[in-house]
């Protein structure tokens, strides 16, 4: 499939800590993301060697796509892809979508955990079936406190 001027459409790609399903079933993203700050704080008795830097440990976020039909019908593949710092991509992960015309389409809402490490830009890559529809950021900061007792 030829994404055209004609559809599919790409109404929202974010990163968020959540998305709410209202009572009436509109979506409310809550505090989108695109750079996650890991802090730690190390404090050091006496004169004493500085640890190595703490592992830090996995974060829950989420994923959310909103695509609109358009003309196009059918169902097709979204695809997903994370590319680390390194450049290292995974396997991308295939979601099916059913597009019916017009104002319909797809909302994913897909939680995810990422441990942010290593430190550095992360771009999480969409696709509609094999064309890139967009790329989203997500920039993980490492920052170390440390105190001298």
């Amino acid at each position: 499939m030829s994404i055209s001027q004609d559809g599919p459409y790409l109404t929202a790609a974010l990163i968020c800590e959540r998305v709410l399903i209202e009572k009436d079933d509109v979506l409310s993203p809550i505090r989108i993301i695109d750079r996650l700050i890991n802090q730690t704080l190390t404090i050091i008795a006496g004169g004493a060697p500085t640890p190595p830097e703490p592992e830090p440990d996995p974060v829950t976020l989420t994923l959310f796509i909103s695509l609109k039909s358009g003309k196009a019908r059918g169902t097709h593949q979204v695809k997903i892809a994370l590319e680390q710092p390194s450049g290292i991509k995974s396997r991308p992960q295939e979601l099916p979508v059913l597009f019916e015309g017009e104002d319909k389409g797809a909302n994913l809402i897909l939680p995810f955990r990422i441990k942010p490490d290593p430190e550095g830009l992360y771009w999480f890559h969409i696709l509609l079936d094999d064309e890139l529809l967009t790329r989203i950021p997500l920039r993980v900061i490492h920052q170390r406190s440390i105190i001298n007792q």
